[in-house]
Formats: structure tokens, sequence, C-alpha cells
């Protein structure tokens, strides 16, 4: 789907100012523990299954609706692994982005998982053990999903707001 026509519509007026996104990540795991990845149109490089809340929507709602937008697996949020502001990025147009992830432990409960739109070039379960190369921040969603930790985010108090 690419960029929601929310955002066009912001950044008719707004231009490329940077805009803080509420985004979500999911931790898609089958029965046999194996994790959902796509490998991503834009970049080539496999990556959770992630994507932008429309105006009004729960964050576990989006996370339901793009796991299946873009893989065609219906899947249940279990729980919140962890809540963090990502750094700021400037795409090649120019917009700048920082995006509130929340990323979610979700469970597949059906569907077959396959490429479902524009976004991905590949859909597949991956082994927790034969996971291909993945950002940095994606490993540490898989560990914190795997674990029993309670949901991590960057502590910080009034001291630390600058």
């Amino acid at each position: 789907m690419g960029t929601p026509d929310f955002i066009r519509e912001i950044r008719a007026t707004a231009g490329h100012q940077l805009l803080l996104l509420p985004g979500v990540s999911a931790v898609v795991l089958d029965d046999e523990g194996r994790v959902l990845l796509g490998r991503r149109a834009d970049t080539g490089r496999w990556s959770l299954i992630s994507g932008i809340a429309e105006p009004g929507e729960q964050p576990a709602v989006t996370v339901v609706r793009e796991v299946y937008e873009e893989t065609a697996v219906r899947c249940e949020v279990e729980r919140v692994v962890l809540v963090q502001a990502l750094k700021p990025v400037t795409y090649p147009n120019g917009d700048h982005c920082q995006f509130m992830d929340i990323c979610f432990r979700c469970r597949a409960v059906g569907g077959e998982a396959r490429v479902n739109d524009d976004e991905s070039l590949e859909v597949a379960w991956f082994p927790v053990d034969g996971l291909p190369e993945l950002a940095e921040y994606a490993l540490f969603r898989i560990k914190q999903a795997l674990g029993d930790a309670p949901t991590w985010f960057v502590p910080g108090g009034p001291d630390d707001l600058g």
C-alpha cells in the first residue's frame, strides 16, 4: 500500500517537516515456534511485519490488519513486547518521520503465508535458530517476544526530557 492517504493529506500542507507517526511491528509465531518475516520491496531486506495506525485505530487492531494485509496470515495479539521511539528517518523524497513503535507478540491462527500486497517481495516462516540476516532492532524484538520479561521500554522521567 505504501504511504497511507491520511499522511499524503498531511504532507500536502506540512511539507517535509518531521512527523511523529504511530507505528506497530509484529513478532508473529506459529505453533512450531517459527517467526513470520517479510522481505521488504523497498529495501530488499527481511524484516518483521510492520505498519502505521490509521486515525482512530487501536494499535492491536492495526497490527492484526497489517499482518493480514502483508502476509495473508490471520493472527491474534498475545501481548505488548516493547514501546520505543525510533530514530528519525529521512526518505529519498525528503520527508522526515519518526515512528513510535509498539511491538506485539502475536500467534498465527489461520491463513497461508504469502505475499499479499506490493510491500513485500517474499513472505516466509523461519525457525528462531535459522533466521535470515535481520536488523538489530528486529532481533531484539524477537528476543523480547520469546521471553517472559515485562514490556520493554526506555526508562526515563522529567529529568531526561532535555
